[in-house]
């Protein structure tokens, strides 16, 4: 038996779901972060991509969030996205990001503005250039240049792919090596800003991996897993935290590239990662909050008049079936769409961006209310996700 979709204000009364961006937990919505602050005493404004994504930015990003600094947020939009902002290429005539604002001083280069910040506002446990921080920083690079070397290279033969994971796996047990040197989970023997500095692309990294070549580096490795999860107890981590199905379709136009290797294993990540089950991946194991649901219900309230106009089907046919999609989510009463809208439903489940959007549990009940509506009246996929580039994710036409 199927139920007729609620309306949108019966949906808004299943929700009280209502953050504080500037005073609560570390999220990707925020313009203004206080921190119980006045807003005069900020001296830093932070320059980040639109989509909370970019790995250089999530450094800055945890840093500021572990101080508490009270710090503005510029949104920018990366090259891949979109046109790059006219005024933002004034001041930083390269484009790139991230850039920070301190005390009216323009600072470019993750690294420069950590050490930058960490001479006005102290170091997160161990400053940037210790004796104890430098290897690990060194240690990290070399990691991302073999997970390049293994990812971002059309596969030759088997005997340079079997090689590619050599070198990298040689590389993750000196990672795991370092991990061991203390009784902490983290690097040091306590959080510190080398936890920050390794978590971007560790994280992308364990998705990109996990898609593209089968392989899967929180569950092989025990103290990686181990690290993980200590990051995952901590809200400033939550909050920036991207899942799968994020970073290996925002990967491909960041990196050149990223290549399969179709192997068995990789298939059927691959197929886990964009069509589900989301529950279980190894992208995420703190428990769901309870509120997830009313979450995913609060931002796509907020914004469905937009997704609606942006979706390729007809307004009518998707805004029906969205509503059902979010009907059977907070109700779990099965409501089957329209006809020949199962297209426009994976179009929307394709095109969530974590933490952009929600955050990763919330993201997860979504794709899986999308995926089970639309399973209800057929198979067809939405339009397919760019390699090259990601302009069905431009700000500027969802700001239209």
């Amino acid at each position: 038996m199927t139920i007729k979709p609620l309306s949108w204000a019966e949906l808004q009364a299943l929700t009280n779901f209502d953050p504080d961006p500037v005073n609560g937990v570390t999220n990707s919505q925020a313009r203004l972060r206080l921190f119980g602050h006045n807003e005069s005493d900020i001296r830093v404004t932070f320059y980040r991509d639109n989509h909370a994504w970019c790995p250089y930015c999530q450094k800055i990003w945890l840093y500021l969030e572990e101080k508490e600094i009270p710090y503005r947020v510029e949104k920018i939009t990366m090259f891949c996205y979109g046109e790059k902002e006219a005024w933002y290429k004034q001041k930083v005539p390269s484009g790139m990001l991230p850039a920070v604002e301190l005390d009216g001083k323009l600072i470019t280069e993750s690294d420069d503005i950590l050490i930058a910040l960490e001479q006005i506002f102290g170091a997160l446990n161990y400053p940037m250039e210790s004796d104890r921080v430098l290897p690990l920083r060194h240690l990290e690079r070399l990691l991302f240049k073999y997970w390049c070397s293994w990812l971002c290279y059309p596969i030759r033969s088997s005997q340079q792919e079997k090689r590619n994971k050599e070198q990298f796996i040689k590389v993750v047990e000196m990672v795991e090596d370092a991990l061991g040197n203390t009784p902490s989970p983290y690097f040091l023997d306590q959080f510190s800003i080398v936890d920050v500095i390794f978590t971007p692309y560790v994280e992308r990294m364990n998705a990109s991996l996990y898609y593209y070549k089968g392989y899967s580096l929180r569950e092989e490795n025990p103290r990686l897993s181990a690290w993980f999860d200590a990051m995952e107890t901590r809200l400033t981590y939550r909050g920036t935290q991207s899942d799968f199905h994020t970073h290996v379709h925002d990967l491909p136009p960041q990196m050149g590239g990223c290549w399969e290797n179709h192997d068995p294993q990789m298939l059927l990540n691959k197929k886990r990662v964009d069509h589900g089950s989301w529950f279980g991946l190894p992208d995420v194991t703190y428990p769901e909050p309870e509120n997830s649901k009313e979450e995913a219900l609060y931002r796509i309230l907020k914004h469905h008049k937009t997704l609606i106009s942006l979706n390729p089907a007809e307004d009518q046919v998707f805004d029906e079936a969205l509503r059902c999609a979010l009907t059977n989510m907070m109700t779990d009463e099965i409501c089957t769409p329209p006809e020949n809208s199962d297209s426009a439903l994976r179009y929307l489940r394709d095109r969530i961006c974590v933490p952009r959007d929600m955050s990763i549990y919330a993201a997860k009940r979504l794709r899986e209310a999308l995926e089970k509506t639309a399973s209800l009246v057929g198979d067809r996929q939405g339009e397919p996700i760019p390699f090259k580039h990601r302009r069905d994710q431009d700000p500027a036409k969802f700001r239209s």
